[in-house]
């Protein structure tokens, strides 16, 4: 039996990657992601090559069904590879799996809010031709025909993640017209950040179906409108265990360079985003606070309460790169808590 396997890649396009991907078939049934062959490509067109040495490889590193070819077909996530068989420059993957290793012991793991934008040729769905729509405030979570838009692509993508396997928790409208989010997690940092790039391949590739394209640009609309974020939810075991390391995480965030460390890696256009308006601090200073959603860092109120829990980096743009934004949290928040004898 003839299998379709999709590879997905993660191209070289600066300054925010594209996906790419296309179709292998395997002949019979493949029992794992180890089994599955190397496959080359021409990278001098994805901006990974040049064209005198333009071969790149594609090696799987994740794989789960296909919910829309359905059958015995799977979806293959795969890193760039140089032929020599070392990390590609644009590899982002391998050095995530590297941090993630060396902190594997304290037990990190991530929920990434993923906001985006549906446009219907060159303005979002649901705003009319030569106008705007009423200002934000009654979209967010919304129900009914003037203030949704695209619920059934929405939907479809949903079942799509749900039957792919992905950890998906949840989906709602966000404050924008056209504008949703869903959220994969918790997941370790590797899992997190392969299942993410998966959801936005389907998310690309169901809308599609609609004639509707699918923009994690983070400022999708100049104006009175809210930016679009993947907010993303991070802890420890330690800090799943008391409240103290959730400070020395949030302080670990703000020292020295830090907080422009982790900005400028996460994500294109991030300070047009990041303004302090629209619920964001300034792209450019640093802070935490409870139930504080116009702070850097967001503590939430219940983990206050209960006296551990997560925290909430509300920085990094829909755009981010997820193998970077997890990177740089295990990295700095684990060596604080290493540091600081909190593990």
């Amino acid at each position: 039996m003839s299998i379709k396997a999709e590879y997905i890649w993660i191209d070289g396009t600066e300054p925010t990657a594209k996906l790419r991907s296309k179709t292998k078939i395997l002949d019979g049934s493949v029992a794992g992601v180890a089994e599955l062959p190397l496959w080359g490509f021409d990278g001098s067109s994805t901006n990974q090559a040049e064209g005198h040495a333009s071969d790149c490889v594609l090696r799987p590193v994740y794989s789960c069904p296909d919910p829309i070819r359905g059958g015995e077909h799977i979806l293959v996530l795969c890193e760039v590879l140089n032929t020599d068989m070392t990390p590609h420059s644009t590899n982002t993957r391998a050095e995530l799996a590297e941090v993630a290793e060396r902190y594997a012991g304290q037990e990190p793991i991530f929920g990434i809010e993923q906001e985006y934008t549906f446009f219907k040729g060159h303005r979002p769905l649901g705003f009319p031709d030569g106008g705007f729509p009423a200002p934000q405030g009654g979209y967010y979570c919304g129900v009914g025909a003037d203030e949704i838009h695209g619920r059934d692509i929405v939907e479809a993508h949903l079942d799509h993640c749900l039957a792919a396997g992905l950890g998906i928790s949840g989906i709602n409208a966000e404050v924008m017209p056209g504008q949703w989010e869903f959220q994969v997690g918790p997941l370790d940092p590797v899992t997190v950040a392969d299942q993410l790039w998966i959801a936005r391949w389907l998310l690309y590739r169901t809308a599609e179906d609609f004639e509707v394209s699918a923009t994690l640009h983070p400022k999708p609309v100049k104006g009175d409108w809210n930016g679009a974020g993947a907010h993303t939810n991070f802890s420890t075991r330690a800090m799943r265990e008391g409240y103290d390391a959730i400070i020395t995480a949030c302080e670990a965030l703000g020292e020295g360079s830090k907080p422009l460390d982790h900005v400028k890696n996460y994500g294109a256009g991030v300070d047009e985003r990041l303004t302090g308006l629209h619920e964001t601090a300034p792209w450019d200073r640093y802070s935490y606070g409870v139930s504080d959603r116009g702070a850097s860092v967001r503590i939430p109120w219940q983990v206050e309460k209960d006296g551990k829990g997560y925290i909430e980096d509300r920085r990094p743009n829909a755009n981010v790169d997820p193998y970077v934004v997890t990177r740089l949290l295990v990295d700095t928040c684990c060596a604080a808590l290493e540091k600081a004898g909190q593990v």
